[in-house]
């Protein structure tokens, strides 16, 4: 890809942007030149190992490369046989630490669609024993440890121990009789070597080896005799020490050095890793899609957004060429944006080759061969080259170059020189770029060429929108009308006197200022028109989000409905089964009486007993109305232990237990659980009607007697619907008739949700329990409790 485009799409600011998010230096440098790759696999190939890389660092949370200093030639020297420094050496260990990390956390996100990173995570190579030795031999860029090895430990431990017996006889002088020769009392070295100041007069006094004097000559610095031989053997085990230094750093840059080529190939790798992961980073930074790519020419933006624009202050532009027509040409006023939306093209289709993902909603974006560009102005006053000259210089590359397989992106075409040759030029331009078969986009506010471009097949008039009530363009790009360059409204609002206004409007021709009032008309009835549909479909999907709401609120009702309906149908059959069997076993009876042979008064009494039990049997239930308990908040005054309360947010009766007058809290005894609950929780019972029934009247017939019986029933109210049930302790056999008895009584009383406690234990009585509820025609779904509602210990059930 040619440096001129790069430079004016403005792909270099981007890649300079990509390049910050980068760990390594040497990466850093690659992104920066990165060129755009012009063959579909290759870019294909790109934007995939993003995608990955998008997935690895936002979504697997792994982290990126490790850091390591830049490397230059230490491999090299360390393979052909030379030492390497602790710095160095350390070097080393970072890189191996860097391929060592890289490798595990790729390799260790158990994914599918990662196939790519993984290959690059195989080619490292690393040496978590070297990488230690190093790490924990070297200290610092100077410094090996004590426990480099058992020599050197030995020799630092001796030196030590060498020095301590010097400092303690030297010591002596400093406090002796001899003090009295010194010049200072302290010891200092000379040559490496513990030495006295002693005065220059008494220097006969001290016997030893004068190392040095000080430059007044009033003092020498004298190596006393009795440490002579001590310093000969520290300077021996100081030589000792720097040999085993230099054996340790020499054995661990052999090891180095035969793993050269490897390393060499890792910092490689790594650059690689680091660099998709700063393309990814950088995407996904800036909200950005990753296109869909083709080598067909096709472009497809949908609300792009320019990547070096503030992405809260920038209009997204969506646009499309490459299908029906392969260029388009946009007009419209300046400022409007037509210089940006022609770059924006350009830049994302070569950051697409690059592998970077584009800020755009969707965007299906093509390779080119090449991209040619001729935006803003580059005269050149040593080169003698005009506005116009720079242009047409630039035009004549073009022209001479592009192809089927090129993007052209030409800013003012025909600008520079005058209006009738320089539109009589663009319109050839035009032409010629159009039977060269490649595709592009021009801009221009020249008449002839928007109207060429009405005519002409396979250009595509677009134009820069413009508010002329407010007289501020709007940054959005329209496709299939021309735009009006709007000079003339624009010098008017930034305050250009009116009379001169005017004089400008008389010296249009007549065919211009008709051109231009017809595209200002179309132009101003389109925005107007899109103004009335965008109401309208706001007000459609109003409305149609007003009828989703009432049909789910129909369904809702039905549903309900069909509920009560199978709740009453179950309760009025198992009513019906009951009273049936009661009925029989009463008849049963009877008809054993009367089998008899002789039949007893006793008998008869007996049978009119049973008589009058099965009419009430068959008769206890027409018209009964059945009061129900009434409820009211209760007061201070009401809280009282022993007292019978309901509990509203539980919809539970219990019995309080205990009252915390400080808390405002009360202990509850419901079934078979204690529960607390505050003050305002509670209710207390205020009684309710009496149950009554309209007295009925049955015959019954027995022998050709017949009798009529009154039967009046008081019915007490029913209890509260239980919500649980506490199965703890219990074997599986003795606990599955209450869960059943509890889900039929659910079922009955139109319940959504139930409770059955039965402990964590050994977990055989919830597996029990599970797989009854599991089969259970009843049962819609079952669930663990929450946190708060018994966790393990708890399932609730969700009842048809």
């Amino acid at each position: 890809m040619n440096a001129h485009a790069i430079e004016k799409t403005e792909l270099n600011k981007i890649l300079f942007s990509v390049s910050e998010y980068a760990t390594l230096e040497g990466t850093k440098a690659k992104i920066q030149t990165l060129s755009p790759v012009s063959e579909l696999k290759a870019a294909k190939e790109r934007l995939a190992i993003t995608a990955e890389c998008v997935r690895l660092l936002f979504f697997c949370g792994i982290s990126k490369v490790e850091y390591f200093q830049p490397f230059f030639d230490e491999l090299e020297r360390a393979q052909k046989g030379s030492a390497l420094t602790c710095g160095e050496l350390l070097k080393t260990a970072a890189l191996l630490r860097s391929a060592r990390i890289a490798h595990h956390t790729i390799n260790g996100v158990n994914e599918d669609g990662l196939e790519r990173m993984k290959a690059f995570a195989d080619k490292l190579y690393f040496d978590h024993a070297l990488e230690e030795d190093i790490t924990e031999k070297i200290l610092n860029d100077t410094q090996l440890s004590d426990h480099a090895s058992d020599k050197l430990y030995t020799i630092r431990r001796e030196i030590r121990l060498l020095n301590e017996r010097i400092r303690s006889r030297l010591s002596e002088y400093l406090s002796g009789s001899e003090s009295k020769y010194l010049q200072d009392g302290i010891v200092t070295m000379r040559d490496n070597r513990y030495v006295l100041p002693v005065r220059a007069e008494y220097k006969r006094n001290v016997k030893g080896f004068i190392h040095d004097k000080s430059a007044s000559g009033a003092t020498f610095f004298i190596e006393p005799e009795e440490v002579l031989e001590m310093n000969n053997e520290l300077r021996s085990l100081m030589v000792d020490e720097r040999e085993e230094i230099e054996r340790i750093l020499s054995e661990l840059s052999r090891r180095v050095g035969a793993l050269a080529e490897l390393l060499s190939k890792d910092i490689a790798v790594l650059e690689e890793i680091d660099g998709a992961y700063a393309c990814a980073e950088f995407s996904y930074k800036l909200g950005c899609t990753q296109p869909e790519i083709n080598d067909k020419g096709i472009v497809n933006i949908e609300q792009g957004r320019h990547p070096l624009i503030d992405r809260k202050k920038v209009v997204p532009v969506s646009l499309a060429l490459g299908k029906d027509y392969r260029f388009l040409l946009i007009s419209g006023p300046n400022t409007g944006g037509k210089t940006v939306t022609l770059k924006m093209v350009g830049l994302f289709c070569m950051m697409a080759m690059c592998g970077l993902f584009v800020p755009a909603k969707r965007a299906e974006l093509s390779v080119f061969d090449e991209i040619y560009c001729d935006v803003g102005d580059a005269q050149s006053i040593e080169e003698s080259l005009s506005t116009f000259s720079s242009h047409i210089t630039n035009i004549i590359r073009i022209v001479e170059n592009a192809g089927e397989k090129s993007l052209v992106l030409i800013d003012e075409l025909g600008g520079g020189t005058d209006p009738d040759e320089g539109q009589a030029l663009a319109k050839a331009i035009v032409s010629h770029l159009l039977s060269s078969g490649c595709a592009g986009v021009v801009t221009t506010h020249y008449t002839a060429l928007k109207e060429f471009a009405f005519s002409a097949e396979g250009i595509q008039n677009a134009c820069m929108e413009f508010d002329s009530n407010t007289l501020q363009p709007l940054y959005v790009i329209r496709i299939g009308l021309p735009g009006s360059s709007n000079a003339l409204a624009i010098s008017r609002r930034l305050g250009l006197s009116e009379s001169i206004l005017q004089n400008a409007m008389n010296n249009l021709s007549a065919d211009a200022q008709r051109f231009e009032n017809i595209v200002r008309s179309a132009e101003e009835s389109r925005i107007e028109a899109e103004t009335v549909l965008a109401e309208s479909n706001r007000l459609k999907a109003e409305w149609n989000e007003k009828l989703r709401a009432l049909e789910l609120e129909r369904e809702k009702l039905q549903k309900e409905k069909e509920k009560l309906y199978m709740s009453a149908k179950t309760e009025a059959r198992r009513i019906i089964n009951e009273r049936s069997a009661q009925a029989e076993e009463l008849l049963s009876e009877i008809e054993e009486i009367f089998a008899k042979e002789n039949i007893s008064q006793a008998d008869l009494i007996k049978a009119r007993t049973l008589k009058n039990k099965l009419a009430d049997k068959a008769f206890e239930t027409d018209n009964e109305s059945v009061s129900r308990p009434q409820y009211k908040k209760a007061t201070a005054a009401d809280i009282r232990v022993g007292v019978s309360v309901y509990l509203k947010n539980l919809n539970q009766q219990g019995v309080i237990q205990s009252v915390r007058e400080q808390k405002q809290e009360v202990e509850v005894l419901c079934g078979n659980i204690r529960v607390r609950s505050k003050f305002s929780d509670l209710c207390v019972v205020i009684g309710g009607e009496t149950a009554q029934t309209v007295p009925k009247k049955k015959v019954w017939q027995k022998r050709g007697e017949q009798e009529k019986v009154q039967i009046t029933k008081s019915l007490a109210p029913k209890p509260v619907p239980t919500l649980e049930v506490n199965v703890i302790g219990m074997t599986v056999q003795e606990a599955l008739p209450d869960v059943a008895a509890l889900i039929d009584g659910a079922v009955i009383s139109n319940l959504d949700e139930v409770r059955i406690v039965h402990g964590v234990g050994t977990g055989k009585l919830r597996a029990g329990i599970h797989e009854f509820l599991r089969k259970h025609k009843n049962v819609e779904s079952y669930r663990l409790g929450k946190y708060g509602e018994g966790e393990t210990g708890v399932t609730i059930v969700t009842v048809k």
